[in-house]
């Protein structure tokens, strides 16, 4: 795995605990934390916990697939990352609209505005 998708899989990890991690047990959310976020090894977090490396690595899949099942249940992430994508086309046409001398043009980036608004009360 090059460096983009490592990045890429420790943001998508750190998404998925941000979200579902309450969901765990407490054990669960201390071997994941110190994996995905504190960047411990498997040897040290089976080192820290008296257990074999083999059961770290088995609990790191199962709370992995755990998460991902949540999400695939709930899409709690796809909603939030499709209305923070909406909401970003909504400042960048806010800042035209600011920008605009013609009120036609004004209005129609307005209405603009409005339909991207109705579609994230929608996602809600």
């Amino acid at each position: 795995m090059d460096n983009i998708g490592k990045m890429e899989r420790i943001v998508e990890q750190t998404l998925l605990y941000d979200f579902y991690g309450e969901l765990l047990t407490p054990h669960q959310k201390t071997i994941y934390e110190e994996y995905v976020l504190d960047d411990f090894s498997v040897s040290e977090i089976a080192k820290e916990h008296n257990i074999s490396r083999q059961g770290v690595h088995d609990q790191l899949k199962r709370i992995d697939k755990l998460l991902n099942e949540y999400e695939d249940t709930l899409h709690l992430i796809d909603r939030f990352l499709k209305i923070k994508e909406k909401i970003n086309e909504i400042n960048a046409y806010s800042k035209e609209v600011l920008s605009s001398d013609n009120l036609d043009e004004a209005k129609s980036i307005v209405s603009r505005i409005d339909s991207i608004s109705n579609e994230i009360i929608d996602e809600l």
